[in-house]
């Protein structure tokens, strides 16, 4: 069996659907992991978790296990508009390093009213879980939270199954020496590394301490570690294709296998014994 992530959605902070945006995709953050016939495995759960919703439409009802990096709306604002929530046979599990209460509160207030006018029409059973350090494993598919710098916090994952391994971490802010360490040290070796680098170098002077990191430290962060491919991820709304296009030849230069995550893109990693 393959470790294969789809991506669903890949902007940053408010989703952006104009027209030159579009060749990367203009929805907020979500994407999936899954690995032959085990439960889907959906990280944040942003606008672009509306597609994935309507990708299952035709489905059997069964599990999908959701792993939120943090509440900032971006990151949970497509989860009302999932399909399987209004299908009955459907579980959704939702992980996050918070308390299981407080996430249940939290996701349950965007979808009452006066917020969202659909709450009785939930069909599917929900269940809320606190990922502890170590993780959880389904079999030998295993998923680790590590911390990120983020105002408020935010979490970032590892996940791995039989030697592939992939790294998701949005959002974060480099700069913080505890911060940047955690992130090193649970991407050491990993072969594909997801980045927050919604910022050029020179945009970032002009925006330090809101949260996000730079292409430019997502290539330091992928040579330091040792990963095997570098996605830079949450793109900046207002970044066009032809400037997301000047990124990855600038980043290729630091690091020569980066790509910048694209809506509908899937990478395919064989497991190794």
């Amino acid at each position: 069996m393959s470790l294969t992530v789809r991506f669903w959605g890949v902007r940053g902070s408010i989703p952006t659907p104009q027209a030159e945006n579009l060749g990367f995709g203009g929805n907020t953050a979500c994407l999936e992991v899954h690995r032959g016939d085990d439960p889907l495995l959906v990280f944040d759960a942003g606008t672009g978790a509306r597609r994935l919703g309507l990708s299952l439409a035709d489905a059997e009802p069964g599990r999908v296990r959701f792993f939120l990096t943090h509440f900032h709306w971006d990151h949970i604002q497509g989860l009302p508009f999932f399909g399987p929530n209004y299908e009955a046979g459907w579980e959704l599990d939702f992980y996050t390093a918070g308390s299981a209460h407080a996430t249940s509160n939290l996701l349950r207030a965007q979808m009452a009213r006066p917020c969202f006018p659909a709450e009785s029409a939930v069909r599917a059973r929900l269940h809320y879980h606190t990922i502890s350090a170590e993780g959880v494993r389904f079999g030998d598919l295993a998923v680790r939270p590590f911390p990120l710098y983020h105002p408020g916090g935010a979490t970032g994952y590892r996940i791995q199954a039989s030697g592939a391994s992939i790294v998701y971490a949005s959002d974060h802010e480099h700069g913080d020496p505890a911060g940047d360490s955690a992130l090193r040290r649970a991407a050491e070796g990993a072969d594909v590394l997801i980045y927050d680098a919604q910022y050029t170098p020179d945009e970032y002077e002009r925006r330090r301490g809101w949260g996000h990191s730079t292409w430019l430290e997502a290539t330091r962060a992928a040579r330091d570690a040792g990963v095997g491919r570098l996605v830079l991820f949450h793109h900046e709304p207002e970044r066009k294709d032809t400037g997301l296009e000047r990124i990855v030849s600038a980043a290729r230069r630091e690091f020569p296998n980066t790509t910048a995550a694209r809506e509908g893109e899937t990478i395919t990693l064989p497991e190794r014994a």
